[in-house]
């Protein structure tokens, strides 16, 4: 099992010494050194002040503040979570990406979204209902313009003749790209361009409002993945090659005795969960600091086994 750690701004009441340069270089550099695997940012530029004032969340930019975190430390994989693709022209995502992943020598994992906040896609110019199409045009274009040195594209709203995508990413062919979203369409996208399938374990009425499928018990998650290994054959792709990464609440919180969260990870890891993704105390950041420290030695070390 490996380790992704939210950063752990957004919600309400959250230290606002998180968004000082100081405690984020600190926080990195301590996940870095305590053997967590991976930092991640999730983004949301223009949400509504309803959404924020009904339990939303504030958001940095993912990919500038992964280029902050990636100066601070040297193992630690830098990981957006997730990278509302729709929101930008794919050929601008894969520059950003790319120099993330040069500036930090090769350590990118880009998890990336459609998008649920209709007045968000108002607010970017984006038409909501074309989110689906332009996530598959936008995986299209980030898995071949870095591999194509005369890029040549007609895309629903650009037209590339000729362009090039340089310098290339560090990893080659391109960072893993792993698929958020509970559907069947999103286990599809996996099977054709992904490397990995990052959902969310979610209550019906929750699911309703990110608006993705339900997933609501690790059996119905354990369901799921098989159905992500099916497709995965069929595409000729051996799924021992792909990750699974989950964030839910049970799975995802460093309160509790460390009897009971090595119990949890075992469990999920037996379905085939090979990441998960932590959500760290917000509300005071030496806190947040001290548990980081204390969930690094009593379940990280031991769940390596799992």
């Amino acid at each position: 099992m490996r380790f992704t750690v939210d950063y752990p701004i957004g919600s309400a009441g959250f230290d606002r010494a998180f968004l000082d340069p100081p405690t984020m270089a600190r926080f990195a550099t301590l996940l870095d050194s305590l053997g967590f695997d991976a930092i991640a940012f999730t983004e949301h530029p223009a949400p509504s002040q309803k959404w924020l004032d009904s339990g939303g969340h504030e958001s940095l930019d993912p990919l500038t503040a992964l280029a902050f975190c990636a100066a601070t430390t040297t193992r630690l994989r830098l990981m957006t979570h997730l990278l509302v693709l729709p929101y930008r022209n794919p050929l601008v995502a894969a520059k950003q990406i790319a120099t993330v992943d040069v500036l930090s020598a090769g350590r990118t994992t880009i998890a990336v979204g459609g998008g649920y906040l209709r007045s968000e896609f108002a607010a970017v110019g984006v038409d909501f209902d074309e989110r689906n199409a332009l996530v598959d045009e936008a995986l299209e274009v980030l898995t071949t313009v870095w591999t194509t040195e005369d890029f040549q594209y007609a895309g629903r709203h650009f037209t590339a003749v000729g362009q090039a995508s340089r310098p290339r990413p560090a990893q080659l062919p391109h960072p893993p790209l792993w698929i958020g979203g509970n559907s069947r369409k999103a286990r599809e996208r996996v099977a054709t361009f992904g490397q990995g399938w990052s959902p969310m374990l979610t209550a019906a009425q929750l699911s309703a409002t990110t608006r993705t499928a339900a997933i609501e018990s690790v059996e119905q998650l354990a369901a799921a993945i098989g159905d992500l290994r099916r497709l995965l054959g069929e595409q000729g792709r051996d799924p021992d090659t792909v990750d699974v990464q989950v964030q839910w609440g049970e799975a995802s919180t460093m309160e509790g005795a460390p009897g009971e969260r090595l119990r949890v990870l075992e469990q999920l890891a037996s379905v085939g969960v090979t990441w998960v993704c932590l959500n760290p105390p917000r509300t005071e950041a030496e806190r947040c600091f001290d548990q980081l420290a204390a969930y690094a030695e009593d379940v990280v070390a031991p769940a390596r086994e799992l």
